[in-house]
């Protein structure tokens, strides 16, 4: 079964840095261009992994974070920005409610996607052989 990353950011080059950086690894790519479409995305679909960006018009982030959590409990959700600071206060209340998400700082080269993605959907398997 293939397993499906979704990826949400409002900046196409980083939709696409995704989408290249991914296209030979046998994953279904998927990207939303604001925090409203991706959750409406995640509404229809069943992902194994999310790329989420903070600083985003309309709905940020952290509001698109609350919002997948509500359907998506168990699903790895990585925030992805390089505004973490601008939201810091907005994060730590987050995690203080009990949501969970890891957090990467932009920007993110092609084969750190890849190396993530593996060792997230492929978990300590690849891990060891990756070192």
């Amino acid at each position: 079964m293939t397993k499906r990353v979704l990826v949400i950011d409002d900046e196409e080059a980083i939709r696409m840095s995704f989408t290249y950086s991914l296209e030979d690894t046998g994953y279904q790519v998927d990207t939303a261009a604001s925090g409203k479409e991706g959750i409406e995305i995640a509404g229809t679909t069943n992902y194994d992994l999310v790329f989420l960006d903070l600083k985003m018009p309309g709905m940020n982030g952290v509001q698109a974070l609350r919002e997948l959590r509500n359907t998506h409990r168990d699903v790895p959700i990585y925030i992805i920005t390089a505004f973490h600071v601008e939201f810091l206060d907005q994060l730590k209340k987050a995690q203080k409610d009990g949501i969970e998400f890891e957090l990467l700082k932009k920007p993110i080269g092609s084969s750190d996607i890849v190396h993530v993605v593996r060792s997230i959907l492929e978990g300590p398997l690849y891990q060891s052989i990756a070192k």
